[in-house]
Formats: C-alpha cells, sequence, structure tokens
C-alpha cells in the first residue's frame, strides 16, 4: 500500500527569521527537512530519512513527539 503525504509549517521568529519544517512521502519513503531564513536569505538547511516506524504513525494520523529533534541547523561558522 502506497502513502502520499505533504505537510509544511512555518514559524515567524521575532528578529527578522523565518523556520520551514517539511515532511514528504511517496511510495511509503520519506524526508523530513528544516530550514532556516533571515531576512529573506537562506541561512542553513537539513534534510533527513523519516525512519519506517514513523512513517507508519504518519500513516495512522498519530502526532509523534521529537520529530524534527535531530535536524539541528547550525547558524556559527568556524571562521579562522
Amino acid at each position: 500500500m502506497t502513502l502520499n503525504y505533504e505537510n509544511t509549517e512555518i514559524r515567524h521568529t521575532q528578529n527578522g527569521g523565518k523556520i520551514v519544517r517539511k515532511v514528504s512521502i511517496k511510495n511509503g519513503k520519506g524526508y523530513k527537512s528544516v530550514t532556516k531564513y533571515h531576512k529573506g536569505k537562506k541561512i542553513n538547511s537539513v534534510k533527513k530519512k523519516i525512519h519506517k516506524s514513523h512513517v507508519f504513525m504518519i500513516k495512522f494520523k498519530k502526532f509523534i513527539p521529537g520529530l524534527f529533534s535531530d535536524c539541528k541547523c547550525g547558524t556559527r561558522k568556524n571562521r579562522k
């Protein structure tokens, strides 16, 4: 049984930034991504696969706490 699903959440921050969290599942395989923007420019983005058990939970409309906890976007770079 195939599952096609897409969802996007956009959160605006107080300092003129924006955080976009996306989930897309096609044919039972899924990806999650977190992208940070500041003043219209993309700062950083992370894209990872979704675990099969999480895809199964999304299929049955269950909430997954901490789905994006491993998608941390770092904004600082080490410059020397």
